[in-house]
């Protein structure tokens, strides 16, 4: 398991960690007087998909309408690609070649 995110907020802790699949954990820390709440879980494309991270909601409306892309939508699938190309290598992940 690998840390994932870290919230201030406990609800929204919560409902991240019931959207994982797989192992997770929610783990509370205390600094100073704030509580905050750091969530474990199988680092996969599903999972930060489904905790609305690293673009890839973005990138699958933009894959969807590929077709028709204009010069601002290539720049940001760009963008999106090099932060996944980030989070692979920090997480020994395989890039699916259709994003690309």
């Amino acid at each position: 398991m690998h840390l994932l995110n870290t919230y201030e907020d406990r609800n929204e802790a919560e409902k991240a960690e019931s959207l994982l699949l797989g192992k997770k954990r929610l783990a509370s820390e205390r600094d100073a007087n704030e509580t905050i709440y750091n969530l474990f879980g199988e680092a996969t494309w599903g999972n930060f998909y489904r905790l609305k991270m690293y673009g890839l909601e973005d990138l699958n409306l933009l894959l969807a309408k590929r077709e028709q892309w204009l010069e601002k939508d290539l720049q940001t699938h760009k963008d999106i690609v090099k932060t996944l190309t980030i989070v692979a290598k920090k997480f020994n992940l395989d890039i699916p070649s259709h994003w690309l």
